[in-house]
């Protein structure tokens, strides 16, 4: 995946993506254990000049470094990625805010813990529910930033039902 990961910053340096942050599955596995999750998902900004043409760009650049596109991802380096333009306010903040790690030796940008309770709130698929409950579970969560975002967002009323079903609070 790191090879993966290079290919995506180089989008970035060549402009074709203003800023970008690694969420879902994969996210998830730098604050939990390992989920089982089947692609890569890149939340991007893009860049304001190509704000139009983004996807069909994105996916002509790596066509043209060899790779393809299979259903709703491009595979990069034998990682199925999806490419996912910041679709409201919440997931934005939620890049330009996104956490810097490292892959390797290769940087990234991550979705920090308390944006991506946020943005699995909003989504709330069954599989979000449960990677909630890891996620409050397992990783090191400040709830104070948490409250903010959730507040902000219209989505503290459906966090307090979530954890009053889930935990009993």
């Amino acid at each position: 995946m790191e090879k993966t990961i290079e290919i995506i910053n180089e989008l970035q340096k060549e402009g074709l993506i203003r800023n970008y942050a690694i969420g879902g599955g994969i996210a998830t596995i730098f604050y939990i254990e390992p989920i089982l999750t089947y692609d890569l998902d890149i939340f991007f900004i893009p860049s304001e000049e190509k704000r139009m043409a983004t996807l069909s760009s994105i996916y002509d650049w790596l066509r043209k470094k060899g790779y393809k596109p299979y259903e709703e991802h491009i595979v990069i380096e034998e990682i199925p990625v999806q490419f996912l333009p910041v679709y409201n306010e919440l997931v934005e903040e939620a890049v330009e805010n996104s956490a810097d790690k490292k892959y390797g030796k290769t940087k990234t940008r991550i979705l920090k813990a308390e944006y991506l309770i946020a943005i699995m709130l909003q989504t709330f698929r069954p599989k979000d529910r449960e990677r909630i409950i890891k996620i409050l579970d397992e990783a090191k969560i400040d709830m104070n930033y948490l409250t903010k975002i959730l507040q902000k967002y219209d989505l503290k009323e459906k966090f307090d039902r979530f954890m009053r079903l889930y935990y009993g609070e």
